[in-house]
């Protein structure tokens, strides 16, 4: 019998969260997502240590920062020799605030793939989604560099990366989930608030169906899963990017009994009027009046940028 997994890409492109590819192909997932805290996971443990070591030798001698990045472009190489599709690569998220600085790290990134043979088609280049990174990401896209925008909490965020022309966003369901959550603490109703009722799955909701209104070609990649049913609930999404964990269990339950069902719908329905862009200003105002997107977009940079601190103690330690 079709495994839950086997059900689920039939209406979503499934993305395997992770940055340890020998877990890859027993998935078969299309497209990959890494970022800081997941590679590193994995260069702490003994498989990649070696990787790790030989990278970091080779580049002996160059800047930190340049070093870095050919770590997490080694990562991405041997990811793509496992998935057909793309790989998400993330540009430091102490940048998260610097326009330049991303452009920077951006375009050394994707120079790296090219020049190991891979054709930037295959990269996204992951930014976290505060007002200069969507504009960086707007040049990078004129450019043909694709942009996979992250850390998206806020609606706003969404509507300005539609803005922008950036080819995907990543909401994310879990983080989301978290904050209602806890905000509510004992009042919290798990079971009113599961399935297509969890706040994070609406987010995702409503903003797959502003772009398909709107004609918006930004493809949305739901993130951050705690459990199966946010997961399910989000069947039809464009693509979805699921932890190894999760990817196991949907792959251990049979359909039979628990088939997967579209919950939305896909194409371009063309039923609003067309919204017009936001400014800065309506932008800034727009986020920093929804408290959730603001301290989970806050709490996301902190919490990257001290991964990627501990990814540069490791590196610094083999130089």
């Amino acid at each position: 019998m079709a495994s839950q997994l086997d059900q689920l890409k039939q209406f979503t492109t499934v993305v395997a969260d992770t940055g340890d590819f020998k877990q890859l192909s027993q998935f078969t997932p299309q497209d990959a997502t890494t970022n800081p805290s997941l590679i590193l996971k994995a260069v702490q443990k003994a498989d990649y240590a070696p990787l790790l070591a030989d990278t970091v030798a080779a580049h002996r001698g160059e800047a930190l920062d340049a070093i870095v990045d050919q770590v997490l472009v080694r990562f991405g190489l041997e990811i793509l020799k496992v998935v057909p599709g793309r790989v998400s690569t993330e540009v430091d998220a102490r940048l998260s605030f610097d326009t330049e600085g991303t452009l920077a790290r951006a375009r050394r990134i994707i120079g790296l793939y090219q020049a190991a043979g891979i054709d930037r088609a295959r990269v996204l280049i992951k930014i976290a989604s505060t007002w200069e990174g969507v504009q960086a990401a707007r040049q990078l896209e004129l450019e043909g560099i694709h942009c996979n925008l992250t850390l998206l909490f806020s609606f706003c965020q969404a509507q300005a990366c539609g803005d922008a022309g950036v080819q995907l966003i990543s909401p994310f369901v879990g983080r989301i989930y978290d904050w209602y959550k806890k905000t509510a603490g004992s009042a919290w109703d798990e079971a009113a608030n599961a399935g297509l009722n969890d706040p994070g799955v609406k987010s995702v909701t409503r903003i797959h169906a502003y772009y398909k209104q709107q004609g918006i070609r930004t493809e949305v990649m739901g993130a951050s899963f705690r459990n199966v049913g946010q997961i399910l609930a989000l069947a039809g999404c464009d693509l979805l990017t699921i932890s190894p964990e999760l990817l196991a269990q949907l792959q251990a339950t049979d359909a039979g009994g628990q088939p997967v069902l579209r919950q939305l719908g896909g194409g371009n329905t063309g039923a609003t009027e067309p919204v017009p862009p936001l400014t800065e200003a309506a932008f800034r105002y727009a986020l920093n009046d929804d408290a959730m997107g603001v301290e989970k977009l806050a709490e996301g940079i902190r919490s990257f940028a001290v991964d990627s601190a501990k990814l540069d103690a490791l590196i610094e330690a083999l130089r």
